[in-house]
């Protein structure tokens, strides 16, 4: 279930368990509440989504170690030239630079780092606090037409 905190004129806050059945939902809700993204919306459909969906599937397989009792907050700003999603986990955090990269040949068989991979490869920006706990996507938008807001 999909407990949304707060939801502004240009942001939207959503607290969710730490269970993979929600990722699907909290990306479609969490991309129904953008309407001004018309123009956008191949770059929305595929990059935010997938990226978004990696950053969440990361917090809660690894980063909340799939702990029914943890939660994973969601933090999106809806932004005049770009779309930050922020995800936050309750686990310990890591350090992103010792993931291997899984395209190099010794790695193509280990199944660590794809997800990694995908959200740098979609996302214009993809940012980590110091603890390693912490994701924040960005995703430029080149019309630059979010002028609508949160849609409630």
């Amino acid at each position: 279930m999909i407990d949304p905190h707060q939801t502004t004129d240009g942001e939207l806050v959503l607290e969710l368990p730490t269970d993979i059945r929600t990722i699907e939902h909290a990306v479609q809700y969490v991309i129904g509440r953008c309407p001004s993204c018309a123009e956008e919306a191949r770059r929305l459909n595929l990059n935010f989504r997938v990226g978004l969906t990696e950053a969440l599937a990361n917090a809660m397989l690894y980063g909340n170690s799939r702990d029914p009792s943890k939660r994973v907050l969601v933090e999106i700003a809806f932004l005049q030239e770009c779309i930050e999603a922020r995800v936050t986990d309750q686990g310990d955090g890591f350090d992103p630079a010792s993931v291997p990269d899984p395209t190099t040949p010794e790695n193509l068989s280990k199944p660590c780092g794809r997800g990694l991979f995908l959200m740098r490869k979609l996302c214009d920006e993809v940012k980590y606090n110091a603890q390693g706990n912490q994701v924040t996507l960005v995703l430029r938008l080149e019309s630059g037409g979010l002028e609508g807001g949160v849609q409630a």
